[in-house]
């Protein structure tokens, strides 16, 4: 939701594409044959996502960071960079996060 808004085909600005609105070389890099096929998009942005976390040491916040504003921003500020465009995606991530988690529970709660 936060990248795409559940759209497939969703291009942005600076040319990030798919659901998971993964750059064009990132997703070469990651093996995406089409990346516009959910799938496929979405494969290579978890993996992606989990190499991200990986690098920093499970730290979710620094991952979400580097997703948004590339690894090299997160190692410069040594954390998440001071962009007003990274931090609220930070923050937007995890409010969907909750919501969803609560909807989840929710909906388990039903009988």
């Amino acid at each position: 939701m936060a990248e795409s808004g559940y759209n497939p085909k969703a291009i942005s600005k600076k040319g990030a594409a798919g659901l998971m609105q993964l750059m064009p070389e990132t997703a070469a890099a990651l093996g995406v044959e089409d990346i516009f096929n959910p799938e496929h998009n979405i494969n290579a942005g978890v993996l992606y996502f989990k190499r991200l976390k990986d690098l920093f040491e499970g730290d979710v916040k620094l991952a979400l960071a580097a997703y948004n504003a590339g690894v090299r921003k997160v190692k410069m500020y040594k954390g998440i960079p001071p962009f007003k465009t990274t931090r609220y995606y930070v923050k937007n991530v995890f409010k969907y996060y909750e919501h969803y988690r609560q909807q989840m529970n929710s909906d388990l709660n039903q009988p």
